[in-house]
């Protein structure tokens, strides 16, 4: 049997038609960026304190001094969570004393936000977490209104996997899902073959060829092939077939912790954006615009070096200076910017590339499902990224401590991975290559007469 490639070759590799493709799956995730980095400002936290009802009589100030003070990037700050009693400070207005010359302010009792919040409007005219209605958050022992905003962004990346289990379905899901545009993406003629349904393909491919210019072979798959195809009982495969050897389920769990992990370190520093020095739009544009070159980048290297070194060498690059956060002294707030720039780069790029890289480990009959799997594995990691942002509130080094060390980790791991550049796809499970440091044992069958012949079978893709 022909080798795919060898099958549709007369099309070309970058035609009008493979340009449409490449369009249409490219703007397939436009959307996403604007649902994803929404909560960013929907969720966003005001600077915000305990609200001191008008109808309690206090003199202006008692009503100054009712809310305690701590200190917070090397300045006082009125507390988010807590006020002086209400009563007793009711009581010294009263009398007429004065806050901090006749009553020693540090020995008066304190309260939660029995009253609820005001919010500052300096930055947020209004957010979910303004706008939740105070009898229904006792926060104060959660962190206050960031534990509203943490609830907000866990449901908003819960949103991120409604949508990837959506992908994973067939032609009606993913239409749903995805928007109108996916009419004019036709399915995978590679997919169709491994599953018997030669004319669809066919038929696809005659469109391409069509769009092309160019004059389609009077019989693309030879009948005398199909026949033989179709002879063939078809491979069924399953979820667990992923980990159907301790090769495969290596890679397969490695494959796991690398998307949620790269996944953790990419939203994480999205999500942060509204915790860094300045203007939040500013560093929210900066954030997103960083994005550009690291795609840009990504692509240059998956044309030209080995993935597991590329991805590796990003993280290394993305976790190294987020770990470079802590030494910079706290009056160079620009130096802290531009390092997380740099490492939101660096996270970025080796987010791109998994999806090549992953999709090159496993041959067709599993990919879409590998790919399913660790990309849900990566929504994981969305959703517990937003509890890495939040150990800002006890250290706000903390998070890009963490953040870097994982990275760093993960790049170590890739290491381990066998490479996929310039290595001809698998065509079943049992091709697929083995992991570093994994003892190769003896040459089979299968790989010594893939050598020999390099035609491989169409239904492999």
């Amino acid at each position: 049997m022909r080798d795919y490639d060898e099958v549709i070759a007369f099309l070309g590799d970058w035609g009008p038609f493979q340009r449409l493709i490449f369009f249409l799956l490219s703007a397939s995730i436009i959307p996403n960026g604007f649902n994803g980095m929404s909560v960013v400002f929907l969720a966003g936290t005001p600077e915000h304190r305990c609200l001191v009802p008008h109808t309690v009589n206090l003199s202006s100030a008692w009503r100054n001094h009712s809310i305690p003070l701590e200190t917070k990037d090397g300045r006082q700050v009125p507390q988010s969570c807590r006020r002086y009693r209400l009563a007793t400070i009711a009581n010294f207005s009263a009398l007429g004393l004065e806050p901090g010359l006749d009553v020693d302010l540090e020995q008066l009792e304190q309260e939660s936000c029995l009253d609820g919040w005001e919010y500052s409007k300096d930055v947020f005219l209004s957010t979910i977490v303004t706008e939740v209605r105070q009898e229904e958050s006792p926060l104060c022992h959660h962190g206050c209104a960031d534990w509203i905003q943490l609830r907000a962004d866990f449901l908003n990346q819960l949103g991120d996997v409604y949508c990837v289990i959506c992908h994973r379905g067939h032609g009606p899901n993913l239409q749903l899902c995805g928007g109108l545009h996916t009419r004019f993406i036709p399915e995978s003629p590679r997919w169709l073959i491994s599953q018997r349904r030669f004319e669809e393909a066919e038929q696809i491919i005659q469109k391409a060829a069509k769009m092309n210019g160019i004059m389609a072979p009077a019989v693309i798959f030879d009948p005398l092939e199909l026949q033989e195809l179709n002879s063939l009982k078809q491979q069924k495969v399953f979820i667990l077939d992923l980990f159907k050897t301790r090769n495969i389920a290596t890679i397969t769990v490695m494959s796991v912790m690398l998307w949620m992990l790269t996944s953790v370190g990419y939203f994480a520093l999205s999500l942060n954006v509204p915790n860094l020095h300045g203007d939040v739009y500013l560093n929210c544009f900066l954030s997103g615009l960083i994005e550009v070159p690291a795609y840009f980048t990504a692509w240059l290297l998956l044309r030209t070096l080995p993935r597991r070194y590329i991805i590796a060498g990003v993280l290394f690059w993305g976790g190294g200076v987020l770990l470079l956060v802590q030494v910079v002294p706290e009056d160079y707030n620009f130096v802290s910017i531009g390092l997380v720039m740099l490492g939101k780069f660096g996270v970025t790029s080796a987010f791109s590339m998994l999806y090549v890289f992953t999709a090159e480990l496993y041959p067709t009959l599993v990919r879409n499902m590998a790919v399913g799997i660790t990309s849900m594995a990566s929504r994981v990691g969305s959703i517990i990224a937003p509890y890495f942002v939040y150990l800002g509130a006890y250290n706000r080094l903390l998070p890009y401590i963490l953040m870097g060390s994982l990275t760093v980790l993960i790049g170590i791991i890739t290491l381990f991975f066998p490479e996929s550049f310039g290595v001809t796809l698998p065509e079943n499970l049992e091709q697929m290559q083995k992991v570093r440091g994994f003892r190769c044992g003896k040459k089979s069958t299968v790989s010594m007469d893939r050598e020999e012949n390099p035609k491989v079978l169409i239904t492999a893709f």
